[in-house]
This record gives structure tokens, C-alpha cells and sequence, in this order.
């Protein structure tokens, strides 16, 4: 597989590279841009053929059965992830962050809290709060760089009005594979706080070797208040078909889904179910196997050089293509080292506050662009923070 192959994005309106000079004032003219989290990778021939044959057709009417649709996502799940699946229990919506705001309108009401174990993906509060319900941070432990739960803590911070809770797995952005046994504790904290638990699994394709991440949904005794949520849109770079599932299993919580999805008259484009289809396959199988070993050489290129750099530490990543740096130990402010990245280094990063309580000293750099551009990006951080060698 190709993944070498620079494909220039810039004028194509392109949120990552046309976005980031109004964002974070870095030009594509010379700049790198490392914050949007889809990958500068095409998508493989079984996806693009399949989009070729609509577009040869020269049709694009509704979306009838979606029997094989369905069926592809069960195959995927069944022999990726080891979780068998009924196609009752799938919904499509458009993206995950519409599943997200559909769990949201759905499951708790205006003022109800809704827990995040901080940092997380920045969508889950920003939507928290334009829904007009309360957002309750639990901070995790960063335990020698690396992310761990304090149930203790967040059990004592409870206050009865939690109604729901979203769990990032893997978790996005510190790159952990949450263990089993970090799973059940998190099921047990839901059930003891009679929480809805909706789990993010939008990355659970990339893991590295060595590592297995265990779908919530195979944890015992939390399919009555679970809502599974998955997608091919990180896997495969097709996040702008906004096709994404919402899949329950619990016969209650499912029916109320369904009702608020026809009073909405939420569906997905067409096109994307066509490409999920295909992506969801064995040669789709066979290229994520690529890309992952090709993003793990990515990440060993780009943590051998940053952490060269006095001070900088990126978290070891167990999974996704998002590096997560932490700047503490160069003594510099937030202003001061975000100033490097993107004024002198000229990269476009996620700045760490957007993540929540915890996210403070950290940038989060996308690492999903051709291995060239992961050597670029080092070299341009190291002479940035040159004068700390």
C-alpha cells in the first residue's frame, strides 16, 4: 500500500489545510498542518472503486435496503473485534458527533449532568453545553505519562444529577487501550450511579501491536445502559461521508433511540453506506493491517524526536494516529510553547485546553500524513525549541 505518496489538499477546501491559518495563523503556503483528525492518506481501491460505480451509474437517489450494508458492519465487528452483532440493533447516523448530540437529546434533558473523564475529544463538551446540559469533568491521573482512573475520586464527586456519561475507548487524546479490568470498573461506576454509558469506539481499529482493545459492549452486566458507537470514518479517511453507528442492544434504550430518530428523520448520505460497505471487507482488512504498521512507524520516528527535546514528552500511544506532547518540563507557558509550534515551527497542532481539565501543558499532533512530513514535523519542533538543548 501507498502511503508515501504526498497528496497536496491545500485549496480543496480542506478544513486541515485551508482552515489553519484562520485558526492558528500557520500558512499552507509553508506550513504543516497536524490538528483536524482525518489522515492526508487516500482511501484504498475497494473504497474508491465502489464510489466509481455509483458515479458511473449517475444516480443518486435514496438509499433502499440495508440489508448488506448491515451485513458488512457485522462481518467487520465479528472478525475484527470478536463482538457478534444483530442488524436490530445498528443505527446509521450522520457522524459520530450527531450520535453524540442524538445520545444527548435522547437520554437526559436540559440541566441534567453529563460525566467526561478529562482530557477528551473537545466535541463531547462543546455539544454538552450547546445542548444546554451540565458538564462534569473527572480528571484522569497522569501516572508517568501515562492516563489512569480514579474511580475513588470520581465516585466522591457525584451528585445525583449525572444522567449520562461518555467514555472515549481508545481514548482520544492520550492514545490508551483501556484493560479489561479498567472497563468493569468503569461499568461498575455507571451502574452504581445509574449513568447511561455511551462509548466512543470510532478508533478502536488502530491499535498497535501488542496491544487488543476489548469492545465495551463484551463487558458483563452493562448492555441495559449501554450505547455503542462506531464508525469507518478514522479508519479508512472517509470522514467527510458522515456515516456513522449508533448501536444498542438494550431493547429499552434502543426504542427510544428509534423514536427520536424518526421524529429528527436522521439518516446518512447514500454514498457513504456504499463506501462503508466496501471498506468493511477483507481487502479493506487488508490495507488498515498496512496502515497501521505504517503508523507505527510514524509514531516511533516522531516520539524518538520529540522527546529528544529537554522538557517535551509525547505519551506512548497504544492506539490512534494522535500523538498527545506534553510541554511541562520546558518551564514555558501555554502561550510561550504554542508560540513555537506554530510561529516558528510552522505546525498547526490541537491546542490542550480544548480537551478539558488536564490538557493544560499539551499540543495534540496528527500523525496520520506520509512518513517525509512526520520527519519535517520533528526536525522543525527540534530547531524550535533549539535553545533547550
Amino acid at each position: 500500500m501507498d502511503f508515501d505518496t504526498i497528496i497536496d489538499r491545500r485549496a480543496t477546501n480542506c478544513d486541515k489545510w485551508d482552515n489553519m491559518e484562520r485558526n492558528y495563523g500557520v500558512s499552507p503556503e509553508d506550513g504543516l498542518a497536524m490538528w483536524v483528525a482525518d489522515t492526508d492518506f487516500a482511501a484504498p481501491k475497494c473504497i474508491q472503486d465502489a464510489l466509481r460505480r455509483e458515479l458511473d451509474r449517475g444516480v443518486f437517489g435514496y438509499y433502499g435496503d440495508p440489508a448488506e450494508y448491515n451485513a458488512a458492519i457485522q462481518w467487520w465487528m465479528g472478525n475484527r473485534h470478536g463482538w457478534k452483532i444483530d442488524p436490530s440493533w445498528i443505527f446509521t447516523v450522520t457522524g459520530l458527533g450527531n450520535g453524540i448530540g442524538m445520545c444527548l437529546d435522547t437520554y437526559t434533558k436540559p440541566g441534567d449532568g453529563v460525566v467526561l473523564l478529562t482530557p477528551i475529544y473537545h466535541t463531547f463538551a462543546r455539544l454538552i453545553r450547546a445542548s444546554g446540559r451540565e458538564l462534569v469533568e473527572m480528571p484522569l491521573v497522569n501516572e508517568n505519562g501515562r492516563y489512569e482512573l480514579d474511580i475513588d475520586s470520581y465516585d466522591a464527586a457525584m451528585t445525583g444529577d449525572e444522567r449520562l456519561m461518555f467514555l472515549c475507548s481508545p481514548h482520544n487524546p492520550g492514545g490508551r487501550v483501556w484493560s479489561k479490568p479498567e472497563l468493569q470498573a468503569i461499568a461498575a461506576f455507571a451502574k452504581r450511579h445509574d449513568l447511561i454509558l455511551v462509548s466512543d469506539e470510532i478508533h478502536h481499529d488502530l491499535v498497535y501491536p501488542g496491544m487488543t482493545h476489548i469492545p465495551m459492549s463484551q463487558i458483563d452486566g452493562i448492555t441495559d445502559r449501554l450505547i455503542m458507537m462506531t464508525a469507518a470514518s478514522k479508519t479508512f479517511n472517509i470522514a467527510g461521508l458522515h456515516a456513522g453507528n449508533v448501536i444498542i442492544e438494550d431493547p429499552d434504550l434502543r426504542a427510544r433511540f428509534k423514536a427520536r430518530m424518526y421524529a429528527l428523520n436522521i439518516g446518512a448520505p447514500s454514498l457513504g453506506l456504499y463506501m462503508v460497505t466496501a471498506a468493511y471487507s477483507p481487502e479493506g482488512g487488508a490495507w488498515v493491517d498496512d496502515l497501521v504498521n505504517y503508523l507505527d512507524g510514524n509514531r516511533t520516528l516522531f516520539d524518538e524526536g520529540v522527546n529528544a527535546i529537554p522538557g517535551v514528552s509525547s505519551m506512548p500511544l497504544e492506539a490512534t494516529f494522535l500523538s498527545w506532547v506534553d510541554f511541562s518540563g520546558t518551564g514555558m507557558d501555554s502561550a510561550e510553547f504554542t508560540r513555537r509550534v506554530n510561529k516558528d515551527a510552522k505546525i498547526a497542532a490541537n491546542l490542550g485546553p480544548s480537551f478539558g481539565t488536564g490538557g493544560e501543558d499539551f499540543l495534540r499532533f496528527n500523525l496520520g500524513l506520509p512518513r517525509a512530513r512526520i520527519a519535517e514535523a520533528v526536525d522543525r519542533l527540534q530547531k524550535a525549541f533549539s535553545d533547550l538543548q
